[in-house]
């Protein structure tokens, strides 16, 4: 104590300074000798501070059972300041929707409803992928279940309700097994209920799929993969709000029977929102409403009514004409309002007018079954169609329903060029896309061309669904299609115009569909009653106008093919409609798609043979993985150097290269390329290109085929006797050359006087040429749908006949391996070195009876005079049948000696379905079609003359019999 007592007495600031900065406070007694001591507990501690309490979320649930999944509806918990929110949550996914409104009156004369649909990576537990790693702006998909939101609540808000209403729902969770859609619409549908908001729900939304024909309430995506149907249902208790379908070509009796089923399940929805909004809803508020007073509605329906029949009822009016009349109509009022100084009429002017608008077209179309433009309900407008409008693209089309325009092209692209998703649910990628533009030109309005647009993306998803029935399967169609629908004139419909056009457009592209899709809608008229709001009397009618779609009840697109459904789309304008008037519309659509059908067929009804070579290509190689690694190159300098110098596009999988040409002498420019980098099978009597890299004595060494070397003899230069090589070929030089075989020392012989044409010999009338080959082309797809029939006779041979083939396989070693001739020409072979190795007697005796025998067989000047005569020796009864002057006998026969014109004695080896597999002897076979007309009983053991006319792609010789001739 002294020594701080001293210290203080020191330095006074110390007494001073507050207990939160002296040493004690913070546990230390003292400095001694620089090192610091802890001072002892103090006998009297401060109170400690209090903690924070606990809040308590007051947090109400419900939860049911729907389709053997178990539902929960929660509120309280998160998002409280929201005027209503709602988390629903079906096993691991939560979905979470909010809705507020503004709080000023409106000065507005229509909704103002925004629905707003998130999918957050974070939900799936991904970081997204994105340059700066986080949601950019919305996808296709959010808008479309945005758009599912909004279809179905619309209708309930009360007329006259224009505040500014926003709906955002936001994915927590997604355990990829659920499409969160329906759930957000029906945790809006709850957020509503809770809310202030003045609105005539609850509704249940619902999908249903059919899996074998049964039908499975709230399918699974993995269910819904193996499903024909992808229904999406909307309703209230009795009535009908929205359907989304996408279908595989169900019937109408087998979507009535889905929708039938749809509706008491949705209802299951409405129960437990109403029990949540007994327990946690808020008091609706009085929102004051913009109605029109029945004053100012008498006196502009006396002065425009009579007017506005007689421009509905003239049915030369167009569209523009239409509208023009109606607007001078228009402005006869406002001038007559002006004059009266009728404020309050003047402010809703428009609105009342539009009521008297859509009164007139109703009662005519109800009380005389007629409509704007004079056509009966059941009536489709006139149509034009035209396939092949622009002959330059891929495939193309024009149609025309009255005065609704759509061109439609198509453009054919590799696999990769498959649009990929970044969705919680779903397939990754999309390889058939239809995108749907509607310009302000189209309805002769100024406008600027904006993103994404909810309405354009709505419509051309609607339309994707429906061709993609039709689409062939990947495996026998793998090309990525883009369809671009752009309307040219807009008068009701242009969705439904854009499947016709889509249809056609495809066909004209050459892509194989088994038959057309068209679309028409379906519209309703009806006469409510004012006490019960129930539907007195309506009528249906085909083929809405635009004005129709504006001042009727319901637009109901229905598009399919002759057998079946495969998209429908309803919206409504009521809140409401029942469910039997909607499958009643189902019996007229069908019948107005079958006229539109029938129109479309005659134009085109099957997909065109594209063999112009400006068609697109697709062709599939394989390759190994090391070969496939040469033609990318360095960071993939080769293959982008292709890319750039061809205009084509490549993909590259698993031991698998696929090319994208324009046309077809750009795949052959590509296939070039390729041979040159990689390298393709060797085989004997195949033309290869290549460059001249050294010359020697004896001839020149040739790189090929991937960085292969063969040898050029000097003998194989030319027909003709060559002195010095240098004088014929250089270094460097391209050669166009043919693999002839393999010498003892393993290198690959080349030919050039080979791919030359000989001269004819002016001592023998016999010439005989150099085989023509028919290299094996590769797996190609070109934009026709339909296979010569040559193609499936040849399932006949080219398996079953190998031992005539003789192939050199590619190797990365300097001495491939080569399969040139069979074991049985090898012996033969053999036996000939052996016999010319004999003595010089027995030479002469040889030379004599060669000589003698070339005297008899000598070829007699006729039609045949070229061809020769080939014992396959078998017996001597086949050579018997022929004259002995001639018969000119070569042995051995083996597959290099065999010509185009040869005749042989063969022997039936095989009979198959389509023609016969011969023995021509030496282990050679050949094949035989039947001809249409011709002999086709045979037994195994015949023996027949026949002659070598052509040979497949495999290299096999193809025969026909001699007396067939």
């Amino acid at each position: 104590m002294p020594s701080i007592v001293a210290a203080s007495r020191s330095n006074p600031l110390l007494n001073s300074l507050p207990r939160f900065l002296t040493w004690r406070s913070l546990g230390f007694r003292t400095i001694c000798s620089g090192r610091l001591g802890f001072a002892p507990s103090d006998p009297d501690p401060e109170p400690p501070v209090s903690t924070a309490g606990t809040k308590f979320l007051e947090t109400f649930r419900e939860e049911f059972e729907i389709g053997s999944r178990l539902i929960t509806f929660e509120t309280g918990k998160i998002a409280r300041f929201a005027n209503g929110s709602v988390v629903l949550g079906m096993e691991e996914t939560k979905v979470l929707s909010t809705v507020t409104s503004s709080k000023g009156d409106s000065v507005r004369d229509f909704l103002p409803l925004t629905v707003d649909y998130q999918e957050k990576q974070f939900a799936q537990g991904v970081i997204p992928s994105t340059y700066l790693r986080r949601e950019g702006a919305p996808k296709e998909r959010e808008l479309l279940c945005g758009r599912l939101i909004d279809r179905p609540i619309r209708p309930l808000f009360p007329a006259g309700f224009y505040h500014e209403v926003q709906v955002m729902a936001s994915v927590l969770s997604s355990d990829g097994r659920r499409d969160p859609d329906v759930m957000a619409a029906n945790a809006t549908s709850a957020a509503l209920m809770l809310s202030d908001i003045p609105w005539g729900g609850p509704i249940g939304v619902i999908r249903i799929g059919r899996i074998c024909g049964q039908f499975v309430v709230n399918p699974t995506m993995d269910e819904l993969s193996l499903s024909d149907l992808n229904l999406v249902y909307a309703c209230t208790k009795d009535k009908t709000l929205m359907i989304d379908v996408q279908a595989g070509g169900i019937s109408e009796k087998d979507l009535e029977a889905g929708l039938r089923l749809a509706h008491p399940e949705a209802v299951k929805y409405l129960e437990p929102q109403i029990r949540l909004a007994a327990k946690a809803g808020k008091h609706k508020k009085d929102y004051k409403l913009s109605l029109v007073s029945d004053r100012t509605l008498e006196k502009v329906r006396n002065l425009t009514e009579a007017k506005i029949e007689a421009v509905f009822t003239d049915p030369s009016y167009g569209k523009f004409e239409r509208g023009e009349a109606l607007d001078n109509i228009a402005q006869e009022v406002k001038r007559t309002l002006e004059e009266e100084c009728d404020t309050e009429s003047l402010t809703v002017l428009s609105k009342v007018v539009d009521r008297v608008r859509k009164g007139v077209v109703r009662n005519r179309i109800i009380a005389e079954g007629f409509r704007v433009d004079g056509r009966h309900l059941d009536e489709v407008r006139p149509l034009y169609c035209e396939a092949g409008y622009l002959p330059n693209l891929h495939g193309s089309s024009l149609f025309s329903r009255g005065d609704t325009q759509v061109l439609c092209t198509v453009t054919l692209g590799a696999p990769r060029d498959a649009q990929r998703l970044d969705s919680l649910v779903g397939p990754p990628t999309k390889r058939f896309m239809l995108h749907y533009s509607f310009p302000p030109f189209s309805i002769n309005e100024v406008g600027k061309r904006v993103g994404l647009n909810r309405r354009e993306v709505g419509h051309g998803t609607l339309a994707e669904k429906a061709l993609l029935a039709v689409l062939p399967p990947e495996d026998d169609f793998p090309y990525t299609v883009r369809i671009n629908s752009e309307v040219m004139a807009s008068d009701g419909s242009t969705s439904m115009a854009t499947v016709c056009g889509g249809s056609m457009a495809m066909m004209d592209a050459g892509i194989p569909l088994q038959e057309h899709v068209a679309g028409v809608s379906v519209g309703l008229v009806s006469e409510v009653d004012p006490s019960t709001g129930e539907i007195k009397d309506y009528r249906i009618v085909t083929d809405i106008l635009g004005l129709e779609d504006h001042l009727g009840d319901m637009d109901f697109k229905i598009a399919g093919t002759r057998k079946g459904v495969t998209a429908v789309q309803l919206d409504i304008k009521p809140a409401g409609i029942p469910l039997d008037i909607i499958c009643e519309c189902l019996e007229p659509a069908l019948k107005g798609r079958l006229q539109i059908l029938a129109r479309m067929d005659q134009e085109i009804s099957a997909p065109r043979t594209q063999d112009h070579r400006n068609s697109p290509r697709l062709a599939t190689l394989k390759f190994s993985n090391d070969a496939l690694r040469r033609l990318i190159g360095p960071l993939g300098v080769l293959k982008r150097k292709i890319e750039e110098d061809t205009g084509a596009r490549m993909s590259v999988s698993d031991e698998t290269l696929t090319i994208l040409a324009k046309n077809q002498t750009v795949l052959e420019r590509v296939q070039e390329k390729i041979d040159f980098i990689i390298g393709r099978e060797i085989e004997v009597g195949g033309i290869y290109k290549g460059i001249v890299s050294s010359i020697k004595e004896y001839g020149a060494f040739v790189e090929f085929n991937g960085g292969q070397q063969g040898l050029l003899h000097v003998s194989e230069l030319s027909h003709e006797p060559v002195s010095k090589i240098s004088d014929v070929i250089s270094v460097g030089q391209q050669l166009s050359l043919m693999c002839i075989g393999q010498d003892v020392r393993g290198n690959i012989k080349l030919s050039l006087k080979a791919t030359l044409p000989q001269l004819k010999s002016k001592k023998n009338s016999v010439t005989e040429e150099p085989v023509p080959v028919v290299k094996e082309a590769p797996k190609v797809w070109t934009s026709v749908g339909n296979l010569p029939n040559e193609q499936e006779e040849q399932k006949l041979t080219d398996a079953e006949l190998m031992s005539s083939r003789s192939t050199v396989k590619p190797s990365t070693s300097s001495n491939p391996g080569f399969l040139i001739r069979s074991a049985a020409e090898c012996d033969e072979e053999d036996k000939t070195v052996s016999l010319n190795q004999g003595s010089k007697s027995n030479s002469k005796t040889l030379r004599a009876t060669k000589r003698d025998r070339k005297q008899k067989t000598k070829v007699p000047e006729s039609d045949d005079s070229d061809a020769s005569i080939y014992s396959s020796g078998h017996s001597s009864h086949t050579v018997d049948r022929l004259n002995d002057e001639d018969a000119k006998v070569v042995s051995p026969l083996s597959a290099k000696s065999l010509k185009l014109g040869m005749k042989i004695a063969a022997k039936v080896y095989q009979i198959r379905a389509l023609g016969l597999v011969l023995d021509l002897g030496n282990g050679v076979r050949g094949m035989y079609r039947f001809e249409t007309n011709g002999k086709r009983d045979f037994e195994i053991g015949d023996e027949l003359l026949v002659k070598c006319t052509s040979f497949s792609s495999k290299g096999l010789p193809v025969m026909s019999l001699v007396d067939d001739e």
